[in-house]
């Protein structure tokens, strides 16, 4: 095996049959969602939390053989309803990023853009080997971000996270996939001690513990090309608009943030 072994990690937002517009794009079917883990076991992959591969990465403890991860951002109730008992069913670990002030209960802000968890279910999704992480507070390109707003999303995540369920949250997702070193070293000192990006790329160790890069699943994500995102295969061309289109709001975010403005994002 290679020392720097590429891994994939899945990314998932909502599991709904009828998601909202503001959702669709990047939603599965409940149908599609076990076809897909399906497709994992068939395939002899191994799921791990995020915390596993970062711990395994730092640590030079071995992984499973075939490791991938499969993870869901945001914190839609479909996770809850739709994919858990797929996951059961299957046996496998998965990571949920939650949005703070988007789940429903006392800390809504009313951002959210479809239904949510209820703290309640996130709890039972983490008594069930669901490795639940950060997301921000609100939801925001925190690229963007003021110093002092920037803390304030990361801190009052991890507080309330901490504060339903017990423990800290040791992993984080940017929200839009966005970051840069200024927001990679709040995440560290904040205490979270890895975090995923997007890049539609495989994950390495080389890409350091906070700039891990996950793989998109959406609706139009056909069995074919998800059986190749699983296998790691044609990613390059699978997400070539994707890559141009990042590259290209890079250099607008940096230009923006330095002129004090905020640009809507992509997707």
């Amino acid at each position: 095996m290679s020392d720097d072994p590429r891994v994939p990690i899945l990314m998932y937002h909502a599991v709904a049959a009828e998601p909202n517009d503001a959702t669709r794009a990047l939603s599965v079917t409940p149908a599609a969602f076990a076809r897909q883990m399906a497709v994992v076991a068939d395939l002899g992959r191994t799921p791990v939390t995020t915390a596993e591969l970062a711990t395994a990465w730092r640590t030079g403890r071995p992984l499973p053989a075939r490791p991938l991860l499969i993870t869901f951002d945001d914190g839609y109730a479909g996770v809850h309803r739709h994919a858990l008992p797929v996951l059961a069913e299957h046996g496998f670990p998965a990571t949920l990023f939650v949005s703070t002030g988007w789940l429903r209960g006392p800390y809504d802000t009313g951002g959210a853009l479809d239904t949510m968890l209820d703290w309640g279910q996130v709890r039972e999704l983490a008594a069930a080997g669901v490795e639940i992480g950060g997301h921000s507070h609100t939801h925001p390109q925190l690229d963007q971000l003021h110093a002092g707003d920037l803390r304030h999303e990361l801190i009052h995540c991890k507080e309330i996270i901490t504060d339903q369920l017990g423990s800290a949250p040791v992993s984080f997702a940017y929200p839009y996939g966005y970051s840069d070193r200024r927001v990679r070293t709040a995440v560290r000192e904040t205490g979270y001690a890895q975090a995923l990006a997007v890049g539609n790329a495989l994950a390495r160790r080389a890409q350091g513990p906070y700039a891990l890069r996950r793989v998109t699943v959406r609706r139009a994500t056909g069995p074919a090309e998800f059986a190749r995102l699983v296998e790691g295969r044609a990613l390059a061309r699978t997400f070539a608009r994707d890559r141009a289109l990042t590259k290209g709001y890079a250099v607008l975010r940096r230009a923006r943030r330095l002129r004090g403005r905020t640009l809507r994002p992509a997707f």
